[in-house]
């Protein structure tokens, strides 16, 4: 019981660092393949050369630490250094961030399922965690996915099967040493409601919730990083950054355990104004069960990408425009972001 408790208080004191006023988490834990996907789309040559050369761009941004409590990483980039020899996480820490390790295998057909998946990685996971704490992280995530539609999706089947999914990987972490991040994702893609969209998010939270205590998880170790409650995509009535900010904490109200230290948003596919725009809403009162941030990857990222093009002369600029996304972010958990704060 001793080194349980002892445990605990690390865990609690990192899971409430991560969610530190005014700072939220980079990050930067895309696959080879989704990394690859987006170099194409900036011309840069999908190689891990290149893919090295953007994540230590990123990580030696100066002054990221400001708005920024820490990094999600990969396997492939935790195990990596920069041109001078530090490790990648040693050159985080020393910035002032938490490392963070991506711990899921990716999301894979739910079997009789059609359209539907369940997110793999437990096999080994017990295994494989000692290594990422013997290389310097502190926190996990794993990522649940829930295709959305106005009628069938998701079932149960595939509710349950996540959301047991992200218990059973939360309760190995703990044991391990490291603060779950929970990351049940419902999918912005579609032409569903809002409407649609808060009834699949709530029961989703609420099986999530349930599993979470099930398994035996410490609700005050854990980060939840869900989406906010939005028409989909491709729904012709597009929803309001006041209705987002709205249907998104009356979800959360009714479902987030107060023991919680925190949430910290996806951003979904949601354009960087977009994302902090919304953000910025939900910090109007007292109305969240905790407190709230982001954990952004593209709504981050992509400026700064585009920017850089896999040049190293646009390198300055590149981690300006990263600095940029930052401090909007930042704005946004004080309840200062403003549109004018997004200059050509």
């Amino acid at each position: 019981m001793g080194r349980r408790r002892v445990n605990l208080r690390l865990l609690t004191e990192t899971a409430h660092a991560m969610v530190a006023p005014g700072k939220g988490l980079l990050a930067m834990d895309e696959s080879i393949g989704t990394c690859n996907k987006r170099f194409a789309g900036a011309w840069i040559a999908p190689t891990v050369e290149m893919r090295h050369a953007w994540r230590e761009l990123l990580l030696t941004t100066p002054g990221l630490d400001t708005c920024i409590s820490g990094v999600i990483l990969v396997d492939e980039t935790i195990r990596q250094s920069a041109a001078d020899g530090m490790p990648f996480p040693r050159l985080a820490q020393d910035a002032g961030l938490l490392v963070g390790i991506k711990v899921d295998t990716g999301a894979k057909a739910l079997a009789a399922h059609p359209g539907e998946t369940v997110t793999e990685g437990l096999d080994g996971l017990r295994e494989r965690l000692p290594s990422y704490v013997a290389l310097g992280a502190r926190f996990a995530k794993w990522r649940g996915v829930f295709a959305l539609d106005d009628a069938r999706l998701p079932t149960r089947a595939c509710i349950c099967a996540n959301a047991h999914a992200l218990a059973r990987y939360a309760a190995l972490c703990q044991e391990a040493g490291l603060v779950p991040i929970i990351e049940p994702e419902v999918l912005m893609d579609g032409p569903h409601s809002l409407a649609r969209c808060h009834e699949a998010t709530e029961s989703v939270l609420r099986s999530v919730f349930q599993q979470l205590v099930l398994q035996g998880v410490v609700l005050e170790a854990v980060i939840l990083k869900p989406n906010m409650v939005s028409a989909g995509l491709a729904c012709p009535a597009r929803s309001t950054v006041a209705e987002v900010a709205d249907a998104t904490l009356q979800c959360l109200q009714r479902t987030v355990p107060a023991a919680v230290p925190g949430i910290m948003f996806l951003s979904g596919g949601q354009s960087g104004e977009e994302a902090s725009g919304r953000l910025n809403a939900m910090h109007d009162g007292a109305r969240s069960p905790c407190p709230l941030s982001f954990s952004f990857g593209r709504a981050l990222q992509h400026p700064a990408l585009d920017i850089w093009a896999g040049q190293a002369a646009n390198r300055h600029a590149a981690q300006q425009a990263l600095m940029h996304r930052a401090r909007c972010n930042h704005a946004a958990l004080l309840g200062a972001y403003s549109p004018a704060m997004e200059v050509a």
